[in-house]
């Protein structure tokens, strides 16, 4: 799957293509990553496959291209695929009240400004909806955003981490509380992804790692990604670092003792529980470069993907945000279901192209889909936070400089 074809072919040039190799080389040897991979595909070809680094630093276990990451957030695409792939079977609408799936939200609240309390609320005057939870305009938070909403968030035990205690549980606490705005009137990144993958498991009659496993992840060959790692594969599984003092790394979560070994999952997290290899999630990540199919299994239809990947904000993230605790500034990019838009480059001052879209987890990886291009991109690490370093933004430059075509 990763043979590299000649990049001049595919409208590289090869030798600004090695740039992103001493980029990466950069934040491995600096002990600022404990390893990098970057793939990039055009066309449906591989031009770009490369990586180094270690995925268990104290071991000096290298890192392959069948070591298991955290992807986190970048499961919320794969969710949102779910969510639609019920839309297109007509089991859902877009504009459906979430009350029409879960009862709990049938009266939600609202945070009144300058709010001290949890009990300075109002009645929400708009209708919350699947199209908000898909847009994150539902205003819902995390719990790691802080302030009055995120604090309550972590006193009630909203939690929707490996060992969380149930998705449906969880859902349930959380729709004990208010939202902190109107939903439609601003965009908050929060747990609106695991709202939706509790409505997955509820219109779907499965679980959301049954329905994924069914409908998403073995039609695409996609057997190394789930909520879970299995004994006989911890060792594929990379430990996760943060950063820590003088450029040093600090071990987060091992592989032999991790929370996300087989047994230990309670909870299956649409907005960031997945764990994946480069292999499968760029099969993902193509099947929506394709519109929707790939190697012959069809999720979706064109015309969803490409309603997926629209901007359905009446402006920019920025405009309608903004989340200082990311490293994006959002200036420039729209927000589509599940994933962001790219609208103006010149804007984001990022390069790009019109149209381009995807999504990051926490962890650092990153992936992005430019129909412009017909390319594929995709980046994977173990370094939590992602805003730790700006290797988005410097992979978008490294990439979009080797295109010479």
């Amino acid at each position: 799957m990763f043979a590299v074809d000649r990049p001049e072919s595919l409208g590289f040039d090869a030798a600004r293509l090695g740039r992103i190799r001493g980029w990466m080389e950069g934040y491995v040897a600096g002990g600022r990553y404990p390893f990098a991979g970057t793939v990039i595909a055009r066309r449906g070809e591989i031009a770009y496959c490369d990586y180094l680094g270690n995925r268990d630093v104290e071991a000096g276990a290298p890192y392959a291209l069948d070591t298991i990451v955290r992807i986190y957030s970048m499961t919320k695409p794969v969710t949102t695929v779910a969510a639609l792939m019920l839309y297109e079977e007509g089991r859902l609408r877009l504009d459906d009240p979430l009350a029409a799936f879960l009862p709990e939200f049938a009266e939600p609240r609202v945070l009144r400004d300058g709010a001290r309390h949890l009990d300075q609320v109002a009645p929400a005057r708009e209708t919350l909806t699947l199209h908000h939870l898909l847009t994150h305009t539902s205003g819902l938070v995390y719990g790691s955003q802080g302030g009055l909403l995120g604090e309550a968030y972590k006193a009630r035990g909203v939690s929707f981490g490996p060992a969380g205690g149930g998705l449906a549980a969880n859902v349930k606490r959380l729709s004990s509380l208010p939202l902190l705005f109107e939903p439609g009137r601003r965009w908050n990144y929060g747990v609106s992804t695991d709202v939706l993958g509790r409505v997955v498991e509820v219109v779907s009659g499965q679980t959301l790692d049954a329905f994924f496993r069914e409908r998403i992840l073995e039609p695409l060959a996609m057997a190394d990604t789930g909520f879970e790692v299995a004994a006989e594969n911890l060792g594929r599984l990379a430990k996760l670092y943060g950063p820590g003092g003088e450029g040093a790394m600090v071990q987060r979560d091992g592989n032999a003792d991790s929370e996300f070994r087989a047994g230990r999952v309670d909870t299956f997290s649409g907005g960031g529980g997945l764990l994946s290899t480069a292999g499968d999630y760029l099969r993902f990540a193509e099947m929506l470069r394709r519109g929707g199919e790939s190697g012959g299994a069809r999720l979706l239809g064109p015309r969803t993907v490409a309603l997926m990947t629209a901007n359905h904000l009446p402006g920019t993230i920025a405009e309608l945000g903004p989340t200082p605790w990311t490293e994006a500034s959002f200036e420039g990019l729209g927000f589509g279901l599940g994933v962001s838009v790219m609208g103006q480059p010149a804007r984001a001052r990022l390069s790009g192209s019109p149209g381009d879209y995807g999504w990051g987890g926490v962890a650092s990886t990153v992936f992005w889909v430019d129909p412009l291009e017909d390319m594929t991109v995709l980046f994977l690490t173990q370094l939590s936070p992602s805003h730790s370093y700006p290797n988005r933004k410097e992979l978008r430059a490294l990439v979009y400089q080797a295109l010479v075509d």
